[in-house]
């Protein structure tokens, strides 16, 4: 399942929470229209996701101690690739009902694999939305586009169809990319990944990077899966 392979569930529960049968994308999704299922509080966002300290495998989830990642404030030129840069409320179109956002990384490897997990809720159907801007996104900026950063910017040479998480079939959609980036110096391929879930009002975003030109080849499975897992016991 690639860029756009999306599942609908079936009956969803009135939280707009974990819930239901995976099945294909349709248009009338009831979740896409005004008074859609109910925004999950911060409270429900943070009994079902990573625990500070959580381990899954040799990773480790922990708290961002200034908020959230650096990139969360970067914005996107053209600016209808954004979603491809970050979904923060401050720089994007939709603003989250609530959102928990935890690190997973291996302690102490200082060029390893981090990934940025984010669980974030909307309101009014807005979940869906955005998962049709990140659809439209991946589209209409897979030439290219440019990442601003506080003091620098950053080429986005492509962007591509990644593989989906093994268990996209149970939610209500999925988008997945693959990233080619020229550094700031304008001199190495970087590459990068995002993959985004939507589950009722909810989604659950992965973003995974790591020093150097190395391509790390998709987000671990095993983070997706056991964060996926946690939510949907919750």
């Amino acid at each position: 399942m690639a860029l756009g392979a999306t599942a609908c569930s079936g009956d969803k529960d009135s939280s707009g929470g974990p819930g239901g049968s995976g099945g294909s994308r349709k248009d009338d999704k009831p979740s896409a229209a005004p008074h859609g299922p109910k925004a999950l509080s911060k409270a429900q966002l943070k009994a079902a996701s990573f625990t500070d300290g959580q381990t899954v495998g040799k990773y480790t989830a922990s708290e961002y101690t200034l908020g959230g990642p650096l990139g969360d404030a970067y914005t996107a030129d053209p600016a209808g690739c954004q979603p491809l840069v970050s979904l923060a409320g401050d720089v994007s179109d939709h603003d989250p009902a609530a959102q928990v956002q935890r690190k997973v990384d291996i302690p102490d490897e200082m060029l390893g694999i981090t990934v940025d997990v984010t669980l974030r809720s909307y309101s009014d159907g807005d979940a869906a939305e955005v998962m049709e801007a990140l659809d439209k996104a991946g589209k209409d900026c897979a030439g290219g586009f440019t990442e601003e950063r506080a003091l620098a910017s950053a080429k986005y040479l492509k962007v591509e169809p990644a593989e989906a998480p093994d268990f996209a079939a149970e939610a209500d959609e999925a988008e997945a990319f693959r990233f080619t980036i020229l550094d700031v110096k304008g001199k190495l391929k970087l590459y990068e990944y995002l993959t985004v879930v939507r589950s009722g009002s909810t989604t659950l975003a992965f973003r995974g990077e790591i020093p150097g030109t190395k391509d790390m080849g998709g987000i671990p499975q095993d983070i997706m899966t056991a964060q996926w897992t946690k939510f949907r016991a919750a």
